[in-house]
Formats: structure tokens, sequence, C-alpha cells
């Protein structure tokens, strides 16, 4: 079994079979004329649960038979044009090329002396963040696998810094369309269940900022402790940006932490057109980006960053085993005095990668191209008396629903439009995804591709409208 280590001896089966697989990826990329195959669970489990993992193969090839037969033929591709559904961007070849070095040193960035120059390759990714966001020179952050993690810290650094006698006390604002991770992370923290106060917003679905003051009013008035107000530069359904200057302000003036989650929106630090769109996100004491939504990065890639580094200590522990205390005074970087984690992956070398190949400018006109591209859809749908759209996009969110000329009762509206959604993905020709607005059942377009044209959104609008005249035509049979 020792063949199968990764070593001097074995470097040419390393590079045999991982080209192998290379080319079964590329193959099956190179031939998907749609992102999904419609494939079932109850069609699919079987096939899964036949497998004996007791039973090894012994051979690289006959797995990846197998592979195809389980995986590769019937996985969702977001690199298709029309993959319209979540948060999933496709990918970028640097980034890949970083993730196959990557995973094959192995590199674990919680020390430097396990990972030397990945330490040093992070920190400056880091500082090349913060300096895009303008943080100032005190700041810091880290690598994380995703938003949630982002914000979890994000906020366990706020909790600490505000000092409070009781938990109970402690207060959480943010808008009633942020993202669910804000109160699961109130949760895990050990905040009470009153903890997040919702924040109503305004027709463009952004934060209102008089709703903001008048809350924290009430939080002093009633001797609670404002911890922080996340505000968001991205939201999931919608895309909106809430006020950041503004909110900034109300920050200043009650003392209170404040949190950005531009996990979504950090493309526009990129951006080449849009930047301005997240003006005030400078004067936050914490951000989270997301590099694996609109930087084109495969998952996990995303970092939390503070305006002042000082802040981090309210994660570090120290092991005599790991990261002695000796080790701060001899001016060893261990990154794992600023994480969550652990043992943690060289994540960043894919953005390093992107970086060094293709610049930030490059990055940055990709994201514009897909948020050009939502405006164009946006009219489309506008201008669509089959459809209602809800908000005109900040970002590349389209969030609508097929209002059918014939009926007027908006359950069944409902029924039809989630019936839509839901044929849609079974004949495998796009995936769209879904959300409530108002109560109400709309599907959403996040559109992260640029390969993605009007005509694919046009063509997609096309089917949804079909699948949900096909249910009420057979809604209006059985009843007959």
């Amino acid at each position: 079994m020792r063949s199968h280590l990764l070593n001097d001896t074995t470097a040419e089966q390393y590079r045999r079979s991982v080209t192998e697989g290379v080319e079964r990826v590329a193959a099956r990329i190179a031939t998907t004329d749609r992102p999904f195959t419609g494939v079932t669970v109850d069609a699919l489990s079987p096939r899964i649960a036949g497998i004996d993992l007791d039973r090894p193969l012994h051979d690289t090839a006959a797995v990846l038979d197998e592979l195809e037969d389980v995986y590769l033929r019937d996985a969702v591709y977001f690199h298709h044009p029309r993959y319209l559904a979540h948060l999933n961007c496709p990918v970028v070849i640097p980034a890949l090329l970083g993730e196959a070095v990557l995973s094959a040193v192995n590199s674990s960035l919680d020390t430097w002396d396990q990972s030397a120059g990945g330490t040093l390759i992070e920190r400056k990714l880091i500082d090349w963040t913060t300096a895009r966001i303008g943080l100032g020179p005190a700041a810091d952050g880290v690598f994380t696998s995703g938003g949630t993690q982002s914000n979890l810290q994000a906020l366990l650094l706020a909790r600490e810094e505000a000092k409070a006698e009781s938990l109970a006390d402690l207060r959480i604002f943010a808008s009633e369309v942020s993202h669910f991770s804000v109160k699961k992370s109130a949760k895990l923290l050990g905040l009470g269940p009153d903890a997040v106060v919702s924040i109503p917003v305004d027709h463009d679905k952004r934060m209102q900022t008089v709703a903001l003051a008048r809350e924290l009013e009430r939080c002093a008035s009633d001797g609670r402790v404002p911890m922080a107000v996340v505000a968001t530069a991205g939201t999931t359904d919608f895309g909106s940006i809430d006020p950041l200057p503004e909110i900034a302000g109300l920050c200043e003036q009650y003392g209170v932490w404040m949190h950005v989650d531009a996990a979504y929106g950090c493309g526009l630090l990129a951006s080449l057109k849009y930047r301005d769109r997240i003006d005030g996100i400078e004067r936050a004491d914490s951000v989270t980006v997301d590099y694996h939504k609109s930087f084109f990065q495969p998952v996990s890639s995303s970092a939390v960053l503070v305006r002042d580094a000082a802040t981090l200590r309210h994660a570090t522990y120290h092991a005599e085993y790991l990261n002695p205390r000796r080790m701060v005074q001899e001016r060893i970087p261990n990154q794992v005095d600023k994480s969550l984690q652990t043992t943690r992956r060289f994540d960043a070398l894919k953005l390093w990668m992107t970086l060094r190949v293709m610049g930030a400018d490059g990055i940055g006109e990709l994201f514009d191209e897909v948020c050009d591209l939502a405006a164009e859809g946006w009219k489309l749908l506008a201008a669509d008396p089959r459809f209602d759209v809800v908000v005109e996009p900040s970002l590349s969110t389209l969030v609508f629903r097929c209002i059918p000329a014939a009926v007027t009762d908006p359950a069944e509206i409902d029924r039809a439009n989630l019936y839509a959604r839901k044929a849609l993905f079974a004949s495998g020709d796009a995936v769209v995804a879904g959300t409530k607005v108002a109560g109400r059942h709309y599907l959403k377009f996040t559109l992260l591709n640029p390969e993605t044209t009007t005509a694919d959104i046009a063509a997609v609008l096309d089917l949804i409208a079909g699948h949900a005249e096909q249910y009420l035509g057979d809604s209006l049979d059985r009843a007959s």
C-alpha cells in the first residue's frame, strides 16, 4: 500500500493519476450541454448505496469509471451559462492550478513550521484585501472556510469588545434580509433568543437607517448593550447593499461595532465601474469577504478582516505543542493565533495564482460583466407582462415571479411558480433558485457567469412561463 503514498518514488504515478482525472473532468466539461441531467434522488441513491467501500477496485481507471457513473455525469455544473441559481460562480483556471498545487503539497496554515511561505502569502493577500477595503495600517485578518465562519468570528470579536456584564443584555442589529448566519452566530455565541434585532428594509431591500437609529436608542434606554450592527453589502436574496456611510455614522454615534457582510459584494473591491456602490465599507470594524462567490474562486476561499489587528486576540489560544507564547516574542508568525480553525488548508494560494496570472482588473472586469448582465435582465423582466420583478439589481441578482394572465389567486400563482422551478430542475435545461417575498413564492436568478447572455435569460424565462402555464392547464383539467 505504500505505493499510493506521494513521495519521491511515486511522483510519476502521481502525475499519471492526476492527469487521467483531469482529462476525465475536462472531457465532461467540454461536452456538458446543460447544467444538470435531471437525475432524481430515487434514481441516484441505489447506485451509490450499492457500492461496497470495503471492496476496493485497485485500479484508478476503474474508480474513475465508477465516479463517472455516480458523480461526474449527474453533477450540477456551475460553469454552464444556464446555471442561474445560487451564489456559485464558475471558477478561473489559475485558481484550479493553485488548488492542484495546494492539495499535493498539503501545507497546514496553522503554524509557521508547517507552512513557511504559505503563511507569508496568506498574510500578503490579507494586506492586499484590507488595503482595497481601506481599513487602515493596523488592519489584519485571516482566511476562513466561508462567510458563515467569517461572520461568526467577527461577531465573536464584537461580543468580547462589548464587555457586557451579561450576555443576555447584548443586542445585534441586522436587516430583515441579512444572512441567516447572523442569527446562527448569535446562538453559537451564547446570546439570548432576542439578541438579534431585525431592522426593516426599504423598497430597494436596504436597511432603513431611521429604523436602525430608533432601535439603537431603544436599546440604550432599555439598559441593553448594542454589541454590533451587521450591514450587508450584497444580500443573498436581492444583492442589495445597505447604506454603509449612514450606518457607519450611527455606529460611531452609539459606539457600536460595525460589521459588513460583503461575502457577495466583495467583487466590487476589484470592480472598474461600480466600486463606489460599497463606499463606507472602509469605516467598518470587521468585514466578511467570500472570494469563492465573486472572485471566481473554487470553494472554499473566504476571509474575515478587521480594522484593528489587536481584536484578533479574542480568538487566540496557546498550546505548548503548537504555538507556545514564546513564539510571539520571537516574532514567529503563526496564523492559528488569529483563527477559529487549527488545521487549515492553504486556500489563499488559489487567489494568489489568480492575481498573479489575471490581475485584480481581470477579476473586476468579469464581475462588472455579470452586474451589467443583471441590469439587462432586469429590463427584460420589467418589460415582460408575464413577470413581476421585485427590485432593480445593485449586483447580479434578479428576484421575480411568473404572473399568468388568467390567474388572480396568489396561492395558485405561488403553486405555479414552485412547479415551474421544480419542472425546470427536473428537465436539466436550467437551474434557478427560489425565495419568499412578503410571504409569496418568487424565483431568483443569481448571475455570476460572464458567459451567460441575455438570450440565455430570455430563453429560461420562456421555459419558466411554459412550465407555469402547463401547471395551470393541468390544474384546470384536474378540477373539471
